[in-house]
């Protein structure tokens, strides 16, 4: 019998997910309203990431920045811990890899996949799913305009505010969430990101370079006690301060985020009999620089393979292989979280950057996502040699012997 899976949300995972099964023979409906839509956040698409979806699409298919520098800046820092001044302006930066980052509307880039999925045999229903029901075998789907589903499978991969999520299992607690919001700014680009490490409250600050305007925001975890109109005052004053000019427009933006703890992993719930969650449904972002769009991808293809195994334990042979291909990781980055944006760290991080070059080849591999926080420590202890380099390890220790 044709495998038949419902896919709730037509976003990177789901589309990707689409795509696999769709390719293979099987039934599969695409359920979303919305997509492809411009979604506020940065944009940015790692070279890990394009290669897993290299046999649908290349960074050829839709508009990209390709990143050339990660600017990382201290705009708070005095007297002798001042950052440095670098040829980019104030701030340490690092020079990436060709294929390392690339930057893309999310529109575009969400598109080219939702494209690939529906060529490949995948039907894009464009209503909202309001009610679920049934169990394994039997999963009964209502759209909002009156439709009437059914499918043997369901694939949850809608996001944060994951509906599937709140029906099958619970939804994100506050405290599960960040909150990125900002500014579009129109009409100026870059080949450059720029961030900034901050400590009140813990998350940082960027700029990355859309194909025609900067995407500028912030993040910080959701019950930090700093509503979403606080922090956008902090990003103007931080326009000001980096220096960004020549702009026609700004636009405002706020956004969802999972951004789970390290408790939260070890008890994550992705998956039980017949269905399953992807991506920011799964809560599978990295709790430090909250990028999901590798792990959403990743995700589906695993999910992808659970299913197409026809195996009566796919629910379960998916959630193992999650755990232990993504989630150990995620693990570790949450338990060094708090160290990342100590005030100390941030200033160390940025004279780091300008004195050491085996520094600036671990921080380019972590933007690239290519630098797995399993050997981080391992890595940095080798950097010791260096000075300033040392007393950046040491500032981390205690969070990565946790």
């Amino acid at each position: 019998m044709k495998l038949d899976a419902a896919i709730i949300g037509a976003g990177p995972s789901g589309a990707w997910a689409a795509y696999l099964l769709a390719q293979q023979g099987a039934r599969v409906r695409l359920f979303d309203p919305s997509h492809p839509r411009e979604k506020p956040c940065g944009g940015g698409v790692t070279g890990r990431a394009l290669a897993v979806v290299s046999r649908a699409l290349s960074a050829a298919d839709f508009p990209t920045v390709r990143i050339r520098t990660a600017r990382f800046v201290d705009t708070a820092a005095r007297g002798e811990d001042t950052a440095p001044t670098s040829e980019s302006g104030h701030g340490s930066a690092i020079l990436l890899a060709a294929d390392a980052l690339v930057v893309a509307s999310r529109a575009a880039f969400d598109g080219a996949l939702l494209a690939a999925a529906c060529r490949a045999g995948a039907e894009l229903v464009a209503a909202r799913v309001r009610q679920l029901g049934g169990h394994a075998g039997a999963f009964q789907i209502e759209t909002a305009d009156g439709g009437q589903h059914t499918a043997s499978h369901l694939v949850g991969a809608d996001g944060a505010n994951s509906f599937v999520r709140r029906t099958l299992a619970s939804a994100f607690r506050r405290d599960q969430l960040s909150i990125a919001t900002g500014f579009f700014a129109h009409g100026i680009t870059s080949d450059e990101i720029v961030i900034e490490l901050m400590c009140d409250p813990p998350g940082y600050l960027w700029s990355f370079p859309r194909p025609d305007h900067l995407a500028i925001g912030i993040c910080a975890q959701a019950d930090a006690g700093v509503d979403a109109a606080a922090l956008r005052s902090r990003v103007r004053d931080w326009i000001g301060r980096v220096g960004f000019t020549g702009y026609s427009r700004v636009e405002p933006y706020s956004w969802p985020i999972p951004s789970l703890s390290g408790a939260d992993f070890e008890t994550l719930d992705v998956s039980r009999e017949g269905w399953y969650l992807l991506g920011d449904a799964a809560g599978l972002v990295d709790p430090i620089t909250r990028e999901g769009i590798y792990f959403a991808l990743q995700s589906a293809q695993y999910a992808a393979d659970a299913l197409l195994g026809g195996s009566t334990r796919a629910s379960h042979d998916y959630a193992d292989r999650v755990r232990t291909e993504i989630v150990e990781d995620l693990v570790r980055a949450a338990r060094i979280k708090a160290a990342f944006f100590r005030p100390r760290f941030s200033r160390l991080l940025v004279s780091a950057l300008a004195e050491s070059e085996p520094i600036r080849e671990v921080m380019a591999d972590l933007v690239a996502g290519t630098q797995s926080y399993r050997t981080l420590r391992w890595r940095l202890a080798k950097t010791m040699e260096v000075g300033v380099a040392w007393r950046f390890v040491r500032s981390l220790w205690s969070g990565l012997d946790r």
